[in-house]
């Protein structure tokens, strides 16, 4: 049987920043400082959650109050310490929301990449370049990510930018084979964990629209994994959740290939492993897919559809109106014990949309 992990000679990625208005000055180079995600900052602190509460249309729902939320930790209610509503479209010095847009060249086919890159640039380039929020771009490939430093609401300067990032031909792709696909998984959750690092940096929240079919879920009969590999992807569940929850990070998964992808089974599978992992023993492959990833952070799913522009502006629209509430951690029995948040609101026709758990330590 073939083992899921095993030593790869995969470099270290490196991210690079570059000038957010698009002149040209040298790009400094930022290494990265670890390859482990941002740690818990201990047991007793307050759990904030990024609330999206949407009507059956999908627009979002505006007025509500603190009594209208009830908040539960694994089916428990839980008293609100704090509540705001954020009704600004994310233009606020004291609750600022940035979208990062991230084009994945390392999982996408390079005519989907060129169709993505075309309709992105029309959304950058709508109502004459000027963008509603902040925006930030990433292009990932085999040879490492690419970042502007800081956000930009100038659309046409951030187009300007992305043609000056080359792309290119991946040397890693679908035809790779089983170790292949392991680099891409590798490479990807890599750059996942240092763009979580860079984020926790910067303020408020950010919608991170991840352009990308998603990387290899390593997932069935044939993959076998040991007791520690297990454990270190079990570690790695975890450090993905905590860091992406203390950055204030909501995933977007956009797939390029549209309806290409569409009516296949691969764009549902990753439905099966989106229940929170409990334990090592647990633990799929695919509990750590883009997909789930999104799902679990409150984001969404979109991968049946060619009109990219108008996918980017569903994912935008969450920073016009959002809830922004927190509660107390639970003191854990053990380490990394996983508790399932829950989010009810006593009107009908509404939704309410947000992280679907966190690791509580003892």
């Amino acid at each position: 049987m073939r083992r899921l992990l095993h030593s790869l000679p995969v470099p270290l990625l490196l991210l690079f920043l570059s000038v957010a208005s698009g002149q040209n000055n040298p790009q400094p180079q930022l290494q990265p400082r670890t390859a482990e995600p941002v740690k818990p900052s201990g047991p007793d602190r307050e759990i904030s959650l990024d609330v999206q509460v949407t009507d059956k249309s999908g627009a979002p729902v505006r007025g509500l109050q603190q009594q209208d939320f009830a908040v539960l930790d694994d089916k428990r209610p839980q008293n609100i310490v704090s509540f705001h509503a954020v009704d600004n479209g994310g233009d606020s010095t004291t609750d600022p929301v940035q979208i990062v847009l991230v084009v994945d060249a390392v999982n996408t086919g390079y005519n989907s990449i060129s169709y993505a890159r075309g309709e992105l640039k029309k959304f950058l380039l709508q109502n004459g370049g000027k963008l509603a929020q902040p925006v930030s771009l990433v292009v990932f490939t085999d040879t490492g990510a690419k970042m502007q430093q800081g956000s930009s609401r100038d659309g046409n300067a951030l187009a300007a930018l992305y043609d000056q990032y080359e792309t290119g031909l991946r040397i890693l792709n679908r035809s790779a084979g089983f170790y292949g696909a392991t680099e891409r998984f590798d490479l990807s959750i890599k750059t996942m964990k240092q763009l979580i690092e860079f984020e926790h940096t910067q303020p408020g929240r950010k919608l991170m629209v991840w352009f990308s079919p998603g990387w290899p879920l390593l997932s069935g009969p044939n993959v076998q994994l040991t007791y520690k590999e297990s454990e270190q992807l079990f570690n790695t569940v975890v450090g993905l959740s905590t860091g992406l929850r203390d950055s204030r990070i909501t995933v977007y998964a956009v797939d390029p290939l549209g309806l290409a992808d569409a009516g296949g089974i691969r764009i549902s599978y990753y439905q099966e492993f989106l229940k929170g992992v409990t334990s090592p023993s647990k633990l799929n492959v695919g509990n750590l897919s883009l997909q789930v990833l999104a799902v679990q952070t409150g984001g969404r799913v979109l991968n049946s559809s060619n009109d990219l522009t108008t996918e980017i502006a569903k994912c935008a629209a969450d920073a016009t109106s959002f809830y922004v509430l927190s509660f107390n951690a639970a003191r854990a029995d053990r380490a990394n014990e996983y508790h399932a948040i829950g989010i009810n609101i006593d009107k009908p026709g509404i939704t309410a949309r947000t992280r679907t758990g966190y690791y509580a330590q003892p």
